[in-house]
């Protein structure tokens, strides 16, 4: 296996704390950091394909179509949009 060395530096509670679990865990800091970043980047990759495979198929152009055909009338109790909230709420470009 190939390696990479990354000099990582942590506030010193959360490598306190990733030190006690390595040592509770009988590895490595290192080992313990390594195995915590490779399940971020299954969980990560893992989301993202699923995400992938759910819009297969699917468009903006049919889902503005699905909700178009919605009823229009007023806002049902409990339904209301919090305060303060504008459509550039939904991304960082406005979409």
């Amino acid at each position: 296996m190939s390696r990479a060395t990354y000099p990582l530096k942590l506030p010193h509670s959360l490598k306190t704390a990733a030190a006690r679990l390595a040592k509770e865990d009988g590895v490595s800091l290192n080992q313990w950091i390594a195995t915590a970043v490779a399940q971020k980047v299954g969980a990560v990759e893992t989301a993202a394909e699923f995400f992938r495979r759910r819009a297969s198929g699917h468009s903006l152009d049919a889902l503005d179509a699905f909700l178009n055909g919605a009823p229009h009338g007023p806002v049902e109790p409990g339904d209301e949009l919090p305060a303060g909230w504008t459509s550039s709420s939904l991304t960082n470009d406005g979409r």
